[in-house]
C-alpha cells in the first residue's frame, strides 16, 4: 500500500466515525436526559462493565466519571459472575456497554444485580437487543458501518460507545457545578493539579534561609547574604521587618556598569525600591504570572501586615514543576 493511498484510507476512517458520531448526536432524545438524572441522583457509586473491546471503553468511561465528581469504577462481567458482584450494592448504578446487546456474560449477572435494586442503563448498537429492554434507561449507539473495510473490527461503533461516555460525564459535570479546582484535586499528581493546590507557602524560602539585610546595611554585606542564601536577590527590610527594597544580580551588574565601586557603598544606594511582593495564601501559579508580567526573577513573600515571611525565585517554581 502506497503512503497516498494510507492517506485516503485513514481520511475515510476519521470520516465514517465523524459521521457515525454525527448521526449518534441527531438521535439524542429524552432518555439522555434521564440518564444524566440518574447518575446525579446515585447514592452509591457508578459501575461500568463491559466485554472485549466494550470492556476497554468501559474502563475508560469509568475513569472519566471518577475523575470528574461522579465515583466510578469498572467491574468485569466475567468475573463478577465469580464473586466480583459483592462489589455492587442496591445504592449503586450499573452501566452497561455492548455493542451487540447479547454479550452472555453481561445478561447473566443483570438479573442479579436487578434484584439488588440497582437502576441499568445500557449502551448497545442494537436497539431490539436484550440489553435494550432489560435496562432501565437505554441508550442507542448504533452506527450504520464500521470504520474497518472488511465491516469486523470494532471502531466505528466503539467510539460512540466512547463518545457517548464523554457526553454523559461532561453534562453530569456541568450539572453538578464541578470546577476546575475539583479536577485538580482528583489530579494532584497532574500539571493542573501543581497549578491549582501549590501556594506561595508550599515553595518559598522560609526562616533563616530567607535572604535579608537591614536598610542600613553595606552593599558588601548584600552580596555576602545573597552568595549564602544562592537565590540571586536579598530583601532590604526596616526596623520592623518590612521589605522596602531589593536587590538582585541585575541590580549589581548595573552598580558595575556605572562605575561606582562597591566598598563604603550602603545598600540602600543602589536597591530597587518598592519591590514586587506576594503573600503566602496566592496560588504559586500566580507568582509565576506575576514574574512574567514584570519580567522579574524573584519574589519577596510578606504577611498581611506587610511583614517579610518569604522569599522565591523561577527555580523554586520549576523544582515544584508549577512550571
Amino acid at each position: 500500500m502506497s503512503a497516498k493511498s494510507s492517506l485516503e484510507l485513514a481520511r475515510e476512517v476519521l470520516l465514517i466515525e465523524s459521521r457515525e458520531l454525527e448521526n449518534i448526536a441527531h438521535r439524542l432524545d429524552q432518555r439522555f436526559s434521564d440518564a444524566v438524572d440518574l447518575i446525579l441522583q446515585c447514592r452509591g457509586r457508578v459501575v461500568v462493565s463491559g466485554m472485549g473491546k466494550s470492556g476497554h471503553i468501559g474502563r475508560k468511561i469509568a475513569s472519566t466519571l471518577a475523575s470528574t465528581g461522579s465515583p466510578a469504577f469498572f467491574v468485569h462481567p466475567a468475573e463478577a459472575s465469580h464473586g466480583d458482584l459483592g462489589m455492587i450494592t442496591a445504592n449503586d448504578l450499573f452501566i452497561a456497554l455492548s455493542n451487540s446487546g447479547e454479550s452472555e456474560e453481561l445478561l447473566a449477572i443483570m438479573p442479579v444485580i436487578k434484584r439488588l435494586g440497582a437502576n441499568i442503563i445500557g449502551l448497545s448498537g442494537n436497539p431490539r437487543s436484550t440489553l435494550a429492554r432489560e435496562a432501565d434507561i437505554y441508550l442507542d449507539a448504533h452506527v450504520s458501518q464500521e470504520a474497518c473495510p472488511l465491516g469486523l473490527a470494532p471502531t466505528a461503533s466503539t467510539t460512540a460507545m466512547l463518545s457517548l461516555g464523554d457526553a454523559l460525564a461532561v453534562c453530569v459535570l456541568v450539572r453538578r457545578g464541578f470546577t476546575t479546582e475539583d479536577f485538580a484535586r482528583s489530579h494532584p499528581g497532574g500539571s493542573l493539579g501543581r497549578k491549582l493546590l501549590i501556594h506561595v507557602s508550599d515553595i518559598m524560602r522560609k526562616g533563616n534561609d530567607i535572604p535579608s539585610v537591614g536598610i542600613d546595611a553595606r552593599l558588601t554585606d548584600g552580596l555576602l547574604e545573597m552568595t549564602r542564601k544562592g537565590l540571586g536577590m536579598t530583601a532590604v527590610v526596616d526596623a520592623e521587618n518590612r521589605p522596602v527594597g531589593i536587590f538582585t544580580d541585575g541590580d549589581l551588574r548595573r552598580t558595575f556598569e556605572k562605575g561606582v565601586g562597591i566598598e563604603g557603598v550602603l545598600i540602600r544606594d543602589a536597591m530597587h525600591t518598592n519591590p514586587y511582593t506576594i503573600t503566602p495564601e496566592q496560588l504559586a501559579v500566580e507568582a509565576v504570572k506575576m514574574m512574567e508580567q514584570k519580567k522579574i526573577n524573584g519574589l519577596l513573600v510578606v504577611d498581611q501586615q506587610g511583614v517579610l515571611v518569604g522569599a522565591l525565585n523561577m527555580l523554586n517554581l520549576l523544582t515544584a514543576k508549577v512550571i
